[in-house]
């Protein structure tokens, strides 16, 4: 092979791995900008979940305060029940 035949041969195949590289760097730069926003939208469910936990936390207090209420609500109606009784026990 004379230096003309190796010329033609890598004249050739040039434009092949000019192509392929080009796709690669391209393919490298938009894996590169999917792991960014992969990343970005963990960092939001990171947030949402503890949104959600202190949301729960404040349905729990909720809860309690509301199953206080309705204690204290409930031994107010026994105390007016149980007067109520016995003012018609004594009049009998």
């Amino acid at each position: 092979m004379d230096n003309i035949q190796i010329l033609t041969i890598t004249l050739a195949a040039v434009p092949t791995m000019l192509t392929v590289l080009v796709g690669i760097l391209i393919n490298n730069s938009r894996l590169n900008d999917v792991n960014a926003r992969l990343g970005d939208m963990s960092a939001r469910l990171g947030d949402t979940n503890a949104r959600v936990g202190e949301l729960r936390a404040h349905v729990d207090v909720r809860f309690d305060e509301m199953r206080d209420l309705w204690r204290s609500e409930l031994y107010r109606v026994e105390q007016v029940i149980d007067a109520r009784l016995k003012h018609l026990e004594e009049r009998a």
